[in-house]
């Protein structure tokens, strides 16, 4: 990767990736399904949970024949047995994004992970390797005391990025505390050097981002959440389950904690029935969505004026008024490129 824009390709006419982002069950994959079709796209998993094989329904990863109407990369390819990192899915997404752009099509990003989101537009913090001690440390406090006595202790060694996470994100304080062990260095100190910067492509010509961010009703989305939760059971949500547990996997793995898994496991396990495990689902993917709207309403995924809100939960393109939808496209279309424009 090259350190300056291509000269070929000056920076104000760098190619458009288009950014489709909200909270859970808002129609982001309708949304981003419905543009690529129309505008020769192809649709890239921007959500952590989406990658992972043998999930297909719990993560409502597009069917079949949704993928058929239009390409979708990035879903389904990670085994749950290995942790799907940031730096993983940039590298990868920008692999896709390349390709879309060689092709004529535009990238169009869709999901609800704004970690994924910010690796794209600021790029990653490069960290050295960390020993394999280190990370089983981590996990072992972990599940031995809990993420509340896990970010107690990386409050005494690194108290400025636990300032920063929540005594619950089990996730990233095992990160954190895995970094300062691995490294000797607190994980602030390394975002403070900066890291790959923003997306480009392998030529160094930078993206230009673009982002339709659905901010729907919070009943519109509680209501979504409870009639998916039930298609999804319909589907087959517990098999996959039931074979995900078969596996004798981690519990601490990001696959192990998809929302619905932890829930449908006690079930299995007898330890709740349907109606208990199902009302404990909604309820956690409820309060995942408020956060995940709280952070998209606070973070810049684009350029204010590069950015259109949807202020309605998304079924289909059809749902939307002839002006609503004249107002969709005329952004998205106005920031493509005339390759793309013709597409």
């Amino acid at each position: 990767m090259t350190d300056q824009p291509s000269p070929r390709e000056p920076l104000e006419h760098g190619p458009l990736a288009l950014l489709v982002a909200g909270p859970t069950a808002s129609g982001k994959s309708a949304l981003a399904l419905g543009l690529a079709a129309r505008l020769g796209g192809v649709v890239i998993n921007t959500d952590s949970m989406q990658v992972y094989a043998g999930l297909a329904v719990l993560t409502a990863q597009p069917s079949a024949a949704e993928q058929a109407e239009a390409p979708h990369r990035l879903y389904g390819e990670r085994d749950p047995a290995e942790a799907a990192s940031v730096a993983w899915w940039r590298e990868r997404a920008l692999a896709e994004m390349a390709a879309a752009h060689a092709a004529g099509r535009l990238p169009i990003l869709c999901g609800g992970t704004g970690m994924y989101f910010r690796a794209l537009a600021e790029g990653l913090v490069e960290i050295p390797s960390i020993p394999e001690a280190a990370r089983e440390e981590a996990r072992g406090l972990l599940a031995a005391e809990g993420p509340a006595a896990l970010h107690a202790r990386l409050s005494l060694a690194d108290p400025e990025t636990a300032a920063r996470l929540r005594p619950t994100d089990s996730q990233r304080l095992a990160r954190a505390f895995e970094v300062w062990r691995g490294t000797g260095r607190g994980l602030s100190t390394w975002l403070a050097e900066g890291g790959t910067g923003p997306a480009r492509l392998p030529d160094g010509t930078p993206w230009r981002l673009a982002a339709l961010r659905l901010d729907p009703p919070r009943e519109a989305l509680r209501q979504a959440i409870g009639l998916r939760w039930e298609a999804m059971l319909r589907a087959g949500a517990v098999e996959e389950v039931r074979a995900l547990l078969a596996r004798g996997l981690d519990p601490a793995l990001p696959a192990m904690r998809a929302h619905g898994v932890p829930e449908l496991a006690a079930m299995l396990a007898g330890r709740w029935d349907r109606a208990e495990a199902g009302r404990r689902a909604c309820l956690a993917i409820g309060q995942y969505t408020k956060r995940q709207a709280t952070w998209f309403r606070h973070q810049t995924l684009a350029a204010p004026s590069e950015t259109h809100t949807i202020h309605a939960r998304v079924t289909h393109l059809e749902q939307f008024s002839e002006r609503e939808l004249g107002e969709i496209f005329a952004f998205v279309c106005s920031r493509v490129d005339v390759a793309h424009r013709g597409a």
